[in-house]
């Protein structure tokens, strides 16, 4: 029997390993299904979300979710239908079976969950755009991934020191930043052209 090594147990990560967005699963870097796609409870609440637009079957969702990825993923239904069953037993969703497929729809709780939960259903979304460009080969190169972790450890080191006009300062470089980063490489922060 195998001993389990404390590094190799299984720690939930709600966002993923801070990286890309994917949760990382031991043992599945080479050769395996690589990358998980959805965080924990990212599923449920994406298939409680597409069931309050329209009333589907499990295959529907599969087909939608596919396109939501542009092909480059598509839940398997050993993942699907549990899943709608949890949602069903949880009361969010109900189940017709007309016609021998179930046709499964919201019911008022689930709406009143999307509500309560409409910031992690945004999160859902920014991540299912994030795992469609990795899954496509569009990964961020090494160096950005560097310069992100640089900011985030610049912003956690201004931990509770934040002054009104530090905080117009730093908001200010920031959608500047992004700003410039959306429009292309004409452009710097300041909005003056680049000369190289």
């Amino acid at each position: 029997m195998r001993e389990e090594h404390p590094h190799h147990r299984h720690h939930p990560r709600e966002f993923g390993d801070g990286h890309d967005g994917f949760e990382r699963r031991p043992g599945r870097e080479r050769g395996g299904r690589g990358p998980r796609v959805f965080a924990p409870g990212d599923l449920k609440l994406l298939l409680l979300a597409l069931i309050a637009e329209q009333p589907c079957h499990g295959y529907d969702l599969i087909r939608q979710i596919e396109g939501m990825f542009d092909g480059a993923y598509s839940p398997s239904p050993g993942v699907i239908y549990p899943t709608l069953t949890f949602l069903e037993e949880s009361e969010m969703i109900l189940g017709d079976a007309a016609a021998g497929k179930k046709c499964y729809s919201v019911t008022d709780a689930g709406r009143q969950s999307l509500v309560e939960q409409a910031v992690a259903l945004d999160g859902v979304r920014m991540r299912i755009d994030v795992s469609k460009r990795s899954l496509r080969g569009h990964e961020r190169p090494l160096e950005i991934h560097e310069a992100v972790h640089n900011l985030r450890h610049a912003l956690q080191l201004h931990n509770g020191r934040w002054s009104p006009e530090e905080i117009l300062r730093v908001r200010d470089l920031l959608n500047n930043t992004a700003k410039a980063i959306v429009d292309g490489p004409s452009t710097s922060p300041s909005g003056q052209e680049k000369s190289l």
